[in-house]
C-alpha cells in the first residue's frame, strides 16, 4: 500500500471521528426584561391540563375564574422560579449518569525521528495504543454511584414541588382568611370611630366626663390598628403567592373558597405512612446509596491502576518491532487509604442525618396534630358561645332602638360579638393552615389519610 493510500485512509479516518464531535453553541443570558415578563397565560393553562403529579389534579387554568387550591399548586409548581432552577439541576446529574456510562476512549501516541548522520539509511517511527483498564474496573460502581445520585437529585426536586404547591394553597387559604379579617377589622374601626365622634360632641356638651372620651378614642385607636394591620398581612399575603407563582407583584389573583378541612387520624398513623411517603426520606436513602457505591469504589482504587500498551516501532536500521506493555501503580504507602476514610467518613454522616430527619418527622408531625387538636378545641368552645353573645348584641342593639340602653352600650355589645367573630376566622385560618402544614409534614394530600 503506497504512503498517499495510508495518509488518505488516516485523514478520512480523522474526518469521521471530528464529524461526530460536539460543537460548541453559545447561550447567552436572556435579557432582563424577558425574563422578568409576566408568563404566558395560554401557555401556563395549557400545561396546567397535562401536567403529571400524584398530588395534583391536571386542569386548564381560566384566569377570569375563581382559583381553586388545586389550580394555585399546579401554577407553582409550573411556574415557580426556584423550582426551574432545581429542574436544570436534574439535567447536570443526568449528564452526570449518562457520563458513568461511557467507555473510556483509547489513547494514541507516535512518534517520528528523522535521521540527520550516521550509517543506517532510515528514519525511525513509532505508534502506541494504550487503555486505562481502571476505569472497567470501577465502571459499576461508578454507574451505581451516579444512578443513585440521579435518582436522589430527581426526588429532592419531587419534594421542593411539593412542598412548593403546598405553600401556594396555604398562602390561598391565608388570603382568603385575611380578606374576611380585614372586613370585620374595618367594619370595628368604623363603629369605634363613630363613637368616638359621638362621644367627643358629648363631651363637649358636658354630659360625659373626659375619661370616658379618652377611653373611646384610645378603643378607635386599637381598632384602627387592628384594621391595619389585617391590611398589611393581607397585602404581604398577596404578594408572598404571587412570588411562589412568578407572577409580577402587581397580580391581583381571585381565589375560590377551598373545602372545610378534614380532621387528620392519630399521629402514629401519619408517622408510619410519612416514613414511606415522604420524599424527602426516599431521596435521603438514594444518597446514602450513592455513598454506598462510593465507598466500594474507593476500596476498589485501593489495588494497582493497571494500564494495557500496544507498542510498534521502526529504527533507523529498519527493524520493524510490536509488542505489549502493561504499567501499575504499586501499592506501597497510599493504597487510597485516604480516598477510603473520606468515603466511609460521608457514609457515616449521610446515616446520621437520615437519623436525624427520623426523628424530626416524627416530633413534628406529633406537634402538628396536638396543636391542631388545640385549636380546634378552642373553635369549638367558641362556637358553642358565639349564640349567647350574639344574643347579648342583638338585644342590647334592640334596646338602644328603642331608647332603653345608650348607644355607646349597644355599640360595645356589638363590638364584642365582633371581636369573637374575628377571633373565629383566626382560629379557622389556623386550622386550614395548621392542616396543609401537616400534609406537607406528612408527605401526601388529607385525602389520602382515609385511606
Amino acid at each position: 500500500m503506497s504512503s498517499g493510500l495510508i495518509r488518505t485512509g488516516f485523514l478520512f479516518g480523522m474526518a469521521s471521528l471530528l464529524a461526530g464531535c460536539a460543537s460548541y453553541k453559545p447561550a447567552p443570558l436572556a435579557d432582563s426584561a424577558a425574563t422578568l415578563a409576566p408568563p404566558d397565560m395560554a401557555i401556563v393553562s395549557a400545561d396546567a391540563a397535562r401536567i403529571d403529579r400524584p398530588y395534583l389534579q391536571p386542569q386548564p387554568v381560566d384566569w377570569n375564574q375563581p382559583l381553586t387550591p388545586n389550580a394555585l399548586a399546579v401554577i407553582a409548581v409550573l411556574e415557580n422560579p426556584d423550582l426551574k432552577a432545581q429542574r436544570a439541576k436534574v439535567g447536570v446529574t443526568d449528564a452526570q449518569a449518562f457520563a458513568a456510562r461511557l467507555l473510556p476512549d483509547p489513547q494514541i501516541q507516535a512518534n517520528y525521528d528523522k535521521l540527520l548522520s550516521g550509517p543506517d539509511m532510515f528514519d525511525a517511527f513509532g505508534g502506541q495504543l494504550a487503555m486505562d483498564l481502571n476505569q472497567l474496573r470501577t465502571a459499576k460502581v461508578e454507574r451505581q454511584s451516579n444512578e443513585a445520585a440521579k435518582k436522589q437529585v430527581r426526588l429532592d426536586l419531587a419534594w421542593a414541588e411539593w412542598q412548593t404547591a403546598g405553600q401556594a394553597r396555604l398562602q390561598g387559604v391565608r388570603i382568603l382568611a385575611l380578606t374576611r379579617q380585614l372586613g370585620i377589622a374595618r367594619e370595628g374601626s368604623a363603629s369605634a370611630e363613630q363613637l368616638f365622634a359621638e362621644s367627643e360632641r358629648a363631651g363637649a356638651r358636658g354630659d360625659i366626663s373626659g375619661a370616658d372620651v379618652d377611653t373611646r378614642r384610645q378603643a378607635a385607636l386599637d381598632a384602627a390598628a387592628k384594621a391595619r394591620t389585617a391590611e398589611n398581612d393581607l397585602a404581604a399575603a398577596r404578594g408572598d403567592l404571587n412570588k411562589l407563582l412568578g407572577l409580577p407583584p402587581e397580580t391581583m389573583l381571585v381565589l375560590a373558597t377551598p373545602a372545610d378541612p378534614v380532621t387528620p387520624p392519630d399521629a402514629s398513623v401519619l408517622v408510619n405512612r410519612s416514613l414511606d411517603r415522604r420524599l424527602d426520606l426516599q431521596a435521603l436513602r438514594a444518597g446514602y446509596d450513592a455513598a454506598e457505591a462510593d465507598v466500594h469504589k474507593a476500596v476498589l482504587e485501593q489495588f494497582p491502576n493497571l494500564s494495557l500498551t500496544l507498542a510498534g516501532a521502526r529504527d533507523t536500521s529498519d527493524n520493524h518491532t510490536i509488542g505489549p506493555a502493561i504499567g501499575f501503580t504499586l501499592p506501597l504507602w497510599n493504597r487510597n487509604r485516604g480516598g477510603i476514610a473520606t468515603a466511609t467518613a460521608t457514609r457515616a454522616q449521610l446515616k446520621a442525618e437520615y437519623e436525624a430527619r427520623l426523628f424530626q418527622t416524627r416530633a413534628e408531625i406529633v406537634a402538628a396534630v396536638q396543636g391542631l387538636e388545640t385549636v380546634r378545641r378552642q373553635r369549638a368552645d367558641l362556637i358553642a358561645q358565639m349564640p349567647a353573645i350574639r344574643r347579648v348584641a342583638d338585644s342590647s342593639a334592640a334596646a338602644a332602638r328603642r331608647g332603653d340602653l345608650s348607644a355607646a352600650a349597644a355599640a360595645t355589645a356589638e363590638q364584642a360579638a365582633r371581636d369573637r367573630e374575628l377571633t373565629l376566622s383566626q382560629l379557622d385560618q389556623q386550622i386550614a393552615e395548621q392542616t396543609i402544614a401537616l400534609e406537607l409534614l406528612s408527605g401526601e394530600p388529607s385525602e389520602g389519610w382515609t385511606r
